[in-house]
């Protein structure tokens, strides 16, 4: 019994490195990680719109889409002649997430190249991210918003997102309030239910305005002014 035991989990390892194989296969391109990357403002994004992306032809696109979609790493919307990509869900949002950390993580030495807007401020999927996300993170730790060792917000946080109309998702399987690496700023900004639930408030309150084809944000002037008021951050 314990020899059929061992074989059956040496198989199901064996299934599991072959599918960890695919998926780093699939994600071992320049073309097809720009593509994954633009699709982190997790929009859904057309094979033209994600060719001009990667900056190959449409043709190359298609080829480079169905490996993506054969790795399940994104997911294809039909509506009528139309057909849109978008990423397979947060989990592929936090694998790319964490790689991008760690590949900022291996070249220290390197001043990163991101474009000053991006860097500023961008969506991360569901969540904010960039200077501005990093400088609210930091304000939030400081003033007690989170229970670090549960990553959960405390009864300050719970408050204070009370008091901006930032609502979590009940019954959601996603951390509560975690931080996450910023690729750019290799500091720490807001990820899990809580940093979704602070983007969609920053949204409906118009703090903030997505610029149209990428993934760059820009705050309003209300924004400006709740981002002092409730964070003490000043846009520079």
């Amino acid at each position: 019994m314990k020899l059929l035991e061992a074989k059956q989990e040496l198989d199901d390892g064996e299934v599991l490195q072959h599918a960890m194989a695919e998926v780093a296969a699939a994600i071992a391109d320049p073309s097809r990680v720009s593509m994954l990357c633009a699709l982190m403002d997790g929009r859904a994004w057309t094979a033209t719109e994600l060719s001009a992306v990667a900056d190959i032809a449409p043709s190359t696109a298609s080829a480079h889409l169905n490996k993506l979609l054969s790795g399940q790493l994104i997911s294809c919307l039909s509506q009528g002649r139309h057909r849109y990509y978008r990423l397979a869900g947060r989990g592929i949002a936090s694998l790319l997430e964490t790689l991008m950390g760690v590949s900022m993580a291996r070249t220290p030495q390197v001043k990163t190249s991101a474009p000053v807007h991006l860097r500023k401020a961008r969506t991360c999927y569901d969540h904010l991210a960039g200077e501005i996300a990093v400088e609210l993170y930091a304000f939030m730790t400081e003033a007690g918003w989170f229970i670090p060792e549960k990553e959960s917000l405390s009864a300050t946080g719970i408050t204070r997102f009370a008091k901006i109309g930032a609502v979590l998702a009940p019954r959601s399987k996603r951390k509560e309030a975690c931080g996450c690496l910023d690729w750019s700023e290799r500091r720490m900004h807001l990820g899990g239910n809580a940093g979704a639930a602070l983007l969609k408030a920053f949204e409906q309150n118009g703090w903030i305005e997505r610029v149209p084809g990428y993934r760059e944000v820009r705050f309003t002037g209300p924004g400006e002014q709740a981002l002092f008021h409730f964070f003490n951050v000043k846009l520079k």
